[in-house]
Parts: C-alpha cells; structure tokens; sequence
C-alpha cells in the first residue's frame, strides 16, 4: 500500500459566537469555559499533540485575544508561582504554552465551517493536514485521531471520522453514505448529506468533528455556494470530493483521492451544547484519580437525597 506524506499539521477553527452559552460567552470566548479545570480549547490542542501534530493553527474571531494568551508565557504570574514555590501549579500554567507551536489568524466574516478551513489555506500548503473542531472533545484513552491520520497515511485523500447515532438524532449531524472495507473500523464514504431528514438519511453514521483532508480541499472551498445555513458547509466539498472519485472513469480524473471514514465506538464528550457540557464535566470529573474519588461520594449522595 502506498505511503503517503506525513502531516504535521493541525487546523481548528475557533471563530464562532458561542450564542448557546451566553451570558457567559459574551466576554469570554466559548472555547475557553472550563471542563473541570482546563479550557476546552486544550484539551483539543493536546488531543492534536498526541497524534503527533505540533504545529497548529486556530481560526479565530474577534474577541478570541484570550486564546492567544492562554497558550503564551506569562511571565508574572510563572514569578509570582515560582516566588511561592509553588511547583505543581507553575507546571499547569507552562504546559498549555509550551505544547505545541501556535500559529493564528482571523475568520473576517463568519461564513461557515468550510470558509474557516479555507482561511487555513496559505499555512498548510499542499499538506495533508488536521481539522479539530473544539465542541467535540475525544478522550485520549481512545486515539481517534491518531487512527484517522493513519488511515490517511495509507490510503490518501481525507478521512472524516464517523459515529453511530440513533435515527431519531441523525438531523443533527452531516451523514455519511458508506461502503465497507477490508478494515472493520474504516468505510469508503460515496456521499455525504448535512442535517438530513431522518426518513431521507443515507445511513446512521453521524459525521464528528475530526477530518483529515487532502489539499485539494481548498481549490473545491473556493468554488463551494454557500449551503444550508447560509454557509459555506465543509459537508459540501468533501461531497464533491466523494462524488468526483467515485464517479471519475480514469485515475487522472480522481482528483484529490477518497474520502473514507474512520469509525469511532470510543468515548466522546459534547461541549457544544449546555446539557451535554455539563454531563462532559461530570464524567471526567469522576474518572480524575485526584478529584473523582471524593466528587463520586459526592454525587451518589446527592442523587439519593434529591431522587
């Protein structure tokens, strides 16, 4: 099987209003409310690390300054901890900056997930590259992506990664028409529908906020019609790439390779949404091996009393 070039590079798009969690998002950004005791935002920047991305890029808005600063120095408050000796909470507060090597820029008008990606274009080049989207947090007890880029890395072109969800919950997601592969885990994706009506839903393979995309991703961004929402929908392209492979009659028309997907049964947690949020911070409070312990005394307790 043919190797194909290693990426190294990550894109996440971090540009939205976060509308669903104001009031609290009308100052800070939604990326940085806290899950547990760190930003959601690093949790996705180390999900990146892990897989082995150190350079990564983050889309950002107006109003974002505070992620710039929370993966920079800071060097008063690095004194003022250091003055105190206070070593184990000066680690916490170099980790975030010293993770990978940051790089940003600014989605001008909010036109879409694929117009965010787009932005990404003149860092990443002709690269394979990551997409991460910060409401998705994966637990890095189940590598998704670091088996996405594999995937990638074998076969070419994008891979998406794809979860089974109930019918009734398919018409919140982009969904994948599949076919099988020698792999149990990957499927050949031939179409891909955003938001479709349970009754007209290709599949029940939910598309979440992991890809793997090959370059050419951009030449079809440019020429993508804003779609559902008024957006330029990252579901759209990455149709085209499907349709124009599966359809093209020679290899030289099979521009820009498959796009397959990588199955994910794994442990998945939605910050994206202010039930779910909550629920993400209950489960991962309960499995910290400092916090967990106490905090599940805690709630079993009170679960009784007030049930």
């Amino acid at each position: 099987m043919t190797q194909h070039p290693r990426i190294s590079k990550a894109v996440i798009p971090a540009a939205g209003l976060g509308t669903r969690f104001l009031p609290a998002t009308k100052a800070t950004p939604k990326e940085m409310l806290p899950v547990v005791d760190k930003p959601a935002i690093q949790y996705v920047v180390e999900e990146a690390v892990a897989a082995g991305l150190d350079d990564v890029l983050m889309v950002t808005g107006r109003n974002k300054r505070p992620l710039e600063d929370h993966f920079d120095r800071n060097y008063e408050l690095e004194s003022a901890l250091q003055k105190k000796g206070d070593a184990g909470r000066l680690a916490k507060v170099q980790e975030s900056s010293d993770l990978a090597t940051m790089h940003y820029v600014r989605q001008g008008d909010p036109k879409g997930l694929g117009h965010a990606v787009l932005c990404a274009a003149p860092h990443v080049g002709d690269e394979p590259f990551a997409v991460l989207l910060g409401d998705d947090l994966i637990d890095p007890r189940d590598p998704l992506l670091q088996r996405m880029v594999e995937v990638q890395e074998q076969r070419g072109g994008s891979v998406i990664a794809l979860m089974e969800v109930a019918p009734e919950q398919i018409h919140l997601y982009g969904c994948a028409a599949v076919e099988t592969t020698e792999d149990s885990d990957v499927v050949q994706v031939s179409g891909l529908v955003e938001k479709p009506d349970p009754a007209d839903a290709p599949s029940h393979y939910a598309v979440i906020g992991r890809y793997v995309l090959d370059p050419h991703i951009f030449d079809i961004l440019r020429r993508t019609e804003p779609g559902r929402g008024g957006e330029i929908q990252l579901t759209d392209a990455l149709q085209q790439l499907a349709e124009t492979y599966t359809s093209a009659a020679t290899a030289a028309e099979k521009i820009g390779g498959p796009v397959h997907g990588v199955v994910f049964k794994g442990r998945r947690y939605d910050t994206g949404d202010r039930g779910d949020y909550l629920r993400a911070i209950v489960r991962l409070a309960c499995e910290r091996e400092d916090l967990g312990p106490d905090f599940r005394t805690w709630l079993r307790s009170y679960v009784a009393e007030e049930m």
